[in-house]
């Protein structure tokens, strides 16, 4: 009769979970290329003591991970607008090393480095700053990432990728760290960058609005399964005291 009541705690707590990633995902439903953070539960069985061939299902902890769908691309004309197609990332050199973000809004520094909104270089294939000419105008950047200023190409925006899979950390700058060592994009036939665009978050608000009511049902639900399961383990111990 208590597994009930462990089994019911380990739902409440993975639906907490869950509801802290619905939290974030809304509160970032408008974040340039925030991508929405999902968590896998995985089914945990337990044997009884009394038989060991009886199972009782727990839910784990769970897992997060980032969703891989791309969010819409936004014409902005700003030729320091930067959006990727595929599945890539632009990378940013911070204090806190290497980190990963589909937020492209870059600005030239006046010395002419390029700087994400936050101030963090951008860099390029090989791990590099790209540093520009601020004299020479705005850059032109053509789909497979390199830049020009005039007729010159002065440097190539740096596209990686890394399985977020493995483990990551949220940064700012819509930025995140994986675990996984990222690594520049060789072959990019199928990503590419849009100059003059802007990725919007992928967070759905309809969808994840949906999922908070089931989630707010589902809690309901299991709070007053609980209750019931408390309420019979009070009688049977009344009646077990009351026939000694």
């Amino acid at each position: 009769m208590q597994s009930g009541i462990y089994v019911s705690i380990s739902s409440q707590m993975a639906l907490e979970r869950r509801l802290n990633t619905i939290a974030d995902n809304m509160a970032n439903v408008n974040t340039v290329g925030f991508r929405g953070t999902e968590v896998k539960f995985d089914q945990m069985l337990s044997d009884t003591r009394n038989d060991l061939n009886a199972k009782i299902a727990f839910v784990s902890q769970g897992n997060d991970y980032l969703s891989t769908d791309n969010g819409e691309l936004d014409h902005t004309g700003n030729m320091l607008d930067f959006a990727i197609k595929g599945n890539a990332w632009f990378a940013l050199d911070t204090p806190s090393g290497m980190v990963l973000t589909r937020d492209g809004r870059f600005t030239i520094k006046d010395t002419g480095e390029l700087v994400s909104i936050q101030g963090y270089p951008v860099l390029d294939a090989g791990g590099a700053p790209i540093q520009l000419d601020r004299t020479a105008g705005e850059p032109k950047v053509g789909a497979d990432g390199i830049m020009f200023q005039g007729n010159r190409q002065v440097a190539s925006l740096g596209l990686y990728q890394a399985d977020i899979s493995k483990g990551f950390l949220r940064y700012n700058n819509s930025g995140v760290m994986p675990t996984d060592r990222p690594l520049p994009v060789v072959d990019r036939f199928n990503v590419g960058v849009a100059q003059g665009y802007l990725e919007n978050s992928n967070v759905n608000a309809m969808r994840e609005i949906t999922q908070l009511i089931e989630v707010n049902r589902a809690f309901e639900s299991i709070s007053a399964l609980t209750h019931d399961s408390e309420s019979s383990l009070e009688e049977a111990i009344k009646t077990l005291g009351g026939s000694s």
